[in-house]
């Protein structure tokens, strides 16, 4: 072969390499996946990898009675866990901008009569 000819079989060979400030688009292929809602979490770990569980909890007020089954368990490690916490956290803010603030505690979200408060007397 010649030397121009090695070149070009060269730069063929490597993909093109995005210029400095563009993103590039991964590609998924997502028609296999298994989705399930999930309104229970846990976090544990070890000091290689994170385990997250997720799982349905059908008695959401106070501590639930029977177990919750797990039904996932993702486990990562903690350079790909710090890059899902960032996703995760610039996802939230942007919901949070469109449509409020979320509140996590759920005794701060319950209306006034629903806490047992009386609710003030109507004007007539």
């Amino acid at each position: 072969m010649a030397k121009e000819e090695k070149k070009e079989a060269a730069k063929a060979a490597d993909p093109p390499q995005p210029q400095q400030g563009q993103q590039t688009q991964v590609k998924v292929d997502d028609s296999h996946a298994v989705c399930s809602y999930a309104n229970f979490c846990r976090v544990t770990g070890s000091p290689e990898e994170l385990i997250i569980d997720f799982g349905l909890n059908s008695q959401p007020m106070g501590v639930p009675v029977d177990p919750i089954g797990i039904k996932q368990r993702i486990i990562v490690n903690f350079f790909t866990a710090k890059r899902l916490l960032a996703a995760l956290h610039m996802s939230v803010q942007r919901h949070e901008q469109a449509f409020g603030v979320l509140e996590t505690d759920v005794q701060k979200r319950l209306q006034p009569s629903a806490r047992g408060a009386v609710a003030p007397p109507a004007k007539s």
